[in-house]
């Protein structure tokens, strides 16, 4: 059902396709470990040349990792430490063409080249935002992800913040 073969057309209707199937799958469940869980599966198996996607939760303090497709992960990262870190901190969507050149990558998998980490956000009950965590899709491609890709992981991401209610 959630096949890369059942993507047609160029990268944005790709991506809008996507977004379609990620909002039927999460439709009417709010639990976040089910949705990250079929939600890093569902982009994982769509999207070429990606060796790991995932979610990393933040708990008051650190990133930890939740669902996610890959290999093994590091568990925990700090704020201030890798692209994770610097997407949560930031606030911003980070896309990194070379990891070796990002000064304090985390390198969870040797593998992976390059990065593309989406901050979730949700309102707190005084109206600032709270932060939930990231979205991290890693490639062993150099330079895998562009605008394209970005906004359409962006849109993916706010889809999964919105399940939850």
């Amino acid at each position: 059902m959630f096949t890369t073969s059942s993507l047609n057309g160029d990268k944005p209707e790709q991506y809008a396709q996507l977004a379609q199937q990620a909002q039927a799958l999460m439709a009417g469940e709010h639990d976040r470990i089910a949705n990250a869980a079929n939600l890093s599966a569902l982009v994982y198996h769509a999207l070429p040349r990606l060796n790991w996607v995932g979610f990393y939760f933040f708990d008051g303090r650190e990133l930890v990792v939740g669902p996610f497709q890959g290999l093994p992960a590091c568990i925990r990262i700090p704020l201030d430490k890798g692209v994770c870190g610097a997407a949560a901190r930031s606030g911003e969507t980070q896309r990194v063409a070379d990891v070796d050149a990002f000064d304090g990558h985390v390198a969870c998998d040797s593998a992976s080249r390059s990065e593309l980490v989406v901050p979730l956000f949700r309102p707190g009950p005084d109206g600032k935002d709270v932060l939930l965590g990231v979205f991290d899709l890693d490639s062993p491609d150099l330079d895998r992800f562009d605008v394209i890709d970005q906004r359409g992981i962006e849109d993916i991401a706010r889809i999964f913040v919105r399940s939850l209610g």
